[in-house]
């Protein structure tokens, strides 16, 4: 795609306003790079009313972090942020092709080095009541919310070939631990032996539903009928990046984008994707999602490639981090 009308005004397109792309944004334009921060606010964690482990904002709401990171990025006359869906991100000669709309206005752009930080989208087990506890009395991040749950009698609800490690993380919070594989989930002999040393119950029962009412969970209804009590716990949801808009798959002299068996963009440990000039951060890497506060840290060791990489000749930071 050539689109000599639409001028390189950017030296970083920033995909993205969670933790992540916000920390990148924030760094790139205080090393006097004109970003433009894209955001379509839709955040995965919409539904947490509180984060928990980002020092001096424990207990914020995550959308309030938001705001306040995109404030203080819209503060510096560098940055140009608008809201907007991407529907593509293409090479485009020796920059970066960006577009995208918003009810209505459309936005195409030009940029140098492009910062994907879109994060993911969650795929739950199909039960109905579930969204309605989600965040309030289940959750999906341990290390951000096994804190207030501790000592509660929980439900862990996990289809995945990871549920024993799950579980017994789970377990160090509380000593009344149900892991339910709704039928699907299996777990051999050594799991299961893992999981009753540490005092885990497994149910391979169906799972019908979550009970509850205004005031809360209250506990798990299984297809034969049986209610056990539970006042929370952790669900794990798969994970899938939607990234049809980055149209960089087809054969590019730039090189191809690695990915890993689910669909991650592979990056080195400063953010580099395996194509020049394209850089990704946050929940879309390897190993997935991942605390607020740490992806707020690879945002700013990301923008520090981005801006040195614009440079031209500094390989220290490379070595550095590889």
């Amino acid at each position: 795609m050539s689109s000599p009308d639409v001028p390189v005004v950017h030296d970083v397109a920033v995909i993205g306003a969670g933790p992540a792309g916000l920390s990148a944004a924030l760094n790139l334009v205080r090393a006097k790079r004109t970003v433009l921060l894209v955001d379509a606010n839709r955040p995965r964690n919409a539904a947490t009313l509180r984060s928990h482990g980002f020092l001096t904002r424990d207990g914020i709401s995550p959308l309030e972090l938001r705001k306040l990171g995109r404030a203080e990025v819209e503060g510096y006359d560098e940055a140009t942020v608008v809201q907007a869906v991407v529907d593509l991100v293409a090479p485009d000669g020796d920059a970066w092709r960006l577009h995208g709309t918003w009810r209505g206005a459309e936005v195409d752009a030009r940029a140098r080095t492009v910062v994907v930080a879109t994060g993911l989208r969650e795929e739950f087990p199909a039960l109905p009541m579930l969204r309605a506890f989600y965040g309030t009395a289940v959750h999906s991040c341990v290390e951000c919310d096994a804190y207030d749950k501790a000592g509660e009698p929980l439900a862990f609800i996990c289809e995945t070939d990871d549920v024993v490690e799950r579980a017994l993380l789970i377990g160090t919070w509380t000593d009344d631990l149900i892991v339910y594989t709704n039928g699907v989930a299996e777990i051999d002999d050594a799991g299961h032996a893992r999981l009753a040393a540490a005092g885990i119950v497994v149910d391979e029962r169906v799972v019908e539903d979550l009970e509850g009412d205004r005031s809360g969970m209250t506990g798990v209804r299984l297809v034969d009928g049986h209610v056990e009590p539970r006042s929370g716990g952790f669900v794990r949801p798969t994970w899938h990046a939607d990234l049809d808009w980055l149209q960089v798959d087809t054969p590019d002299p730039r090189g191809t984008l690695d990915r890993d068996a689910s669909g991650l963009l592979v990056v080195d440990r400063a953010g580099r994707t395996s194509v020049p000039g394209l850089y990704a951060v946050g929940d879309v890497t390897p190993p997935g999602p991942e605390q607020l506060i740490v992806a707020a840290g690879h945002g700013a060791v990301t923008a520090a490639a981005v801006h040195r990489d614009l440079v031209g000749g500094l390989t220290d930071l490379r070595d550095a981090v590889q």
